[in-house]
C-alpha cells in the first residue's frame, strides 16, 4: 500500500513491537511476584496491558492485521469479564473504523476503475470515508440517477500487504493465546490467506452479492441486500443502507432491540445456504444494519462460501443427531463425518457430557445466549487436560469454514445477550435437521414421547 503512510518497514515495526512489549511485561510481572504481588493479579495485569497494546496496534494498521482484529473481536464475549470491559470499545472500533485513505489516492483508484470522467457518474461524492475496513473503505455518494450509493474503494497494494501481515501475525500466535487460550490463530490466518484472491476480486464479490439479492429480493420481509449498481477494477458501487449498526445495538440496545436483531441475524446465517446456496463468511457486526422498517440490512459479500445441497443435508442431520440422548448413535454419526477418526477410542459418557450444554440452545423453545454461557463453552473447548474429550475430536476440512462462521455467529449472539427460538429457526432453515426418520427431541420430561417440531444442535466453540 505505497499510497499510505504505512510502508512495509513501518508496518513491520508496529507488529514487531507486540512481542517485545509482551516480553517486557512478562519480565516485569516476574519482578512483581518476587516482591509479593499475587500471581493471579500479576497475570491479569499482563493480560490487560497485552490486550490494550494488541488492539491499539491492530487498529492502526490495515490489511491482514485489521482483518484478523475484526475476526478476533467477534470472540470478545468469551473473554473473562475482568478484562473484557477495558477494551470492548476498542474492539467495536475495529469492526467499524480504520485510518482513512487520502482523497487523492481514492480519486486515483476511481479513475482507474470508472474512467477519468468518473465524477460524471455521480451527482455528488463525499471524499471523507463513511467506513473503513481491512482491504478497502466505503464512501457515500449520489449516483447519476439520484440514488444514494456506497462506493467501495480498495486500498492500493492491498494484496501484498495482506500476505505480509498474515505471515508476520502467524509468528504472534503465542501472544494471542495470552488473551484467548485455545483459539487457533494460526489456522484462522491460514484460512484468511487462502481467501485473499477471492476477497480482492470485486468482480467475484459483485456476482456473489447479486446472487444473494436474487435469493432475498427487495420485498423480503426480514432482510435487505443492497443492489449492485456498478463494478469495475477496484471499485464497487452498491445501494446505500441506512440503519443502526449491529455493534451499536450490542453496546447500547434495549432488550427488545437485542432480541429482534439477534433473531434476524441468526435467521440470515441459517437460511443462507438453503435460500441462496451460500454462507456469508464474514459475520462480524460491522456488516449488519437494523433498518428503520425493522429489517436487517446485510453488506460485504467479499467472503462468501458455496454450500452444496448434499453437504447441507449431511450437516443438518449431524446437528440433529448431536442433540439426541442415544450417545452410540451420536458417536456413529461423528465417525461417519470424520469428527472421530478411525482407530480413536472415545469415552461415551465424557462425549455426552461435553455435547449436552453445547447443544442446549437447540433443544429448548427459546435460549438465552450470554457471555457467561459462551465463557463456559470456551472453557470446555480449551481445557487442555488429557482427559478432555475434545482433544480426541477432529475437525474435517469441509467443516472448517462452516464451523468458524457458526462459532463467530454464536459469539455475536452472546454479545447481544439475547433470547431467541434457535431451535425453531434450525428446523425451518437447515435441511436434514427435521428428518421424520429420526426420533423427536424432547424439550423436558413432560414432553417425552411427543413427536413433531423438536430441535437439534450445533457444535460450538
Amino acid at each position: 500500500m505505497s499510497d499510505l503512510p504505512r510502508r512495509a518497514v513501518t508496518r513491520s515495526a508496529k507488529l514487531a513491537s507486540l512481542p517485545l512489549g509482551f516480553a517486557g511485561r512478562t519480565a516485569l510481572g516476574v519482578g512483581k511476584r518476587t516482591f509479593g504481588r499475587p500471581a493471579e493479579a500479576v497475570a491479569m495485569e499482563i493480560q490487560q496491558r497485552t490486550a490494550e497494546q494488541l488492539f491499539k496496534v491492530l487498529g492502526e494498521l490495515k490489511g491482514g492485521a485489521m482483518k484478523l482484529g475484526q475476526m478476533l473481536s467477534i470472540f470478545e464475549a468469551a473473554l473473562p469479564p475482568e478484562i473484557a470491559g477495558p477494551y470492548r470499545a476498542t474492539l467495536t472500533k475495529l469492526q467499524e473504523a480504520a485510518p482513512p485513505l487520502p482523497a487523492a489516492a481514492v480519486h486515483k483508484v476511481l479513475a482507474q476503475g470508472l474512467g477519468e470522467d468518473w465524477r460524471d457518474r455521480f451527482e455528488s461524492f463525499d471524499d471523507a470515508p463513511a467506513a473503513a475496513a481491512s482491504i478497502g473503505q466505503v464512501h457515500q455518494g449520489v449516483w447519476e440517477d439520484g440514488r444514494r450509493v456506497a462506493v467501495k474503494v480498495q486500498y492500493p497494494g492491498a494484496g501484498k500487504a495482506l500476505i505480509s501481515d498474515f505471515n508476520q501475525l502467524a509468528r504472534l500466535a503465542k501472544l494471542f493465546s495470552v488473551l484467548m487460550p485455545g483459539l487457533d490463530v494460526k489456522s484462522m490466518l491460514a484460512e484468511l490467506k487462502e481467501r485473499v484472491a477471492e476477497e480482492l476480486d470485486y468482480t467475484i464479490e459483485a456476482a456473489s452479492q447479486t446472487a444473494v439479492r436474487e435469493a432475498y429480493p427487495a420485498d423480503d420481509p426480514d432482510f435487505y441486500i443492497p443492489e449492485v449498481i456498478a463494478q469495475s477494477g477496484d471499485v464497487l458501487v452498491t445501494e446505500w443502507i441506512d440503519g443502526t449498526p449491529l455493534s451499536k445495538i450490542i453496546s447500547e440496545g434495549e432488550q427488545e432491540e437485542r432480541d429482534h436483531a439477534a433473531l434476524l441475524y441468526c435467521r440470515f446465517l441459517l437460511s443462507g445456504p438453503k435460500r441462496s446456496g451460500m454462507l456469508h463468511g464474514d459475520p462480524h457486526p460491522g456488516n449488519f444494519r437494523v433498518m428503520a422498517d425493522g429489517r436487517l440490512g446485510v453488506m460485504d459479500f467479499g467472503a462468501v462460501d458455496r454450500i452444496p445441497e448434499d453437504f447441507q443435508y449431511r450437516m443438518g442431520r449431524l446437528l440433529r443427531i448431536g442433540t439426541m440422548a442415544d450417545i452410540d448413535q451420536v458417536e456413529d454419526a461423528l465417525r461417519r463425518e470424520d469428527f472421530i477418526r478411525e482407530g480413536v477410542e472415545i469415552d461415551a459418557e465424557s462425549l455426552q457430557a461435553f455435547l449436552a450444554p453445547i447443544t442446549e440452545p437447540f433443544t429448548t423453545d427459546t435460549f438465552k445466549f450470554s457471555r457467561e454461557w459462551l465463557r463456559d463453552m470456551a472453557a470446555r473447548v480449551t481445557d487442555l487436560r488429557p482427559t478432555n474429550v475434545v482433544r480426541q475430536l477432529n475437525l474435517p476440512p469441509e467443516y472448517v469454514i462452516v464451523h468458524r462462521v457458526l462459532s463467530a455467529g454464536t459469539g455475536v449472539l452472546c454479545q447481544l445477550e439475547c433470547e431467541i427460538p434457535a431451535r425453531a429457526e434450525s428446523l425451518r432453515w437447515i435441511p436434514g435437521f427435521a428428518d421424520d426418520d429420526l426420533p423427536a427431541i424432547t424439550v423436558n420430561e413432560e414432553d417425552e414421547g411427543n413427536e413433531g417440531d423438536e430441535a437439534g444442535g450445533e457444535l460450538a466453540g
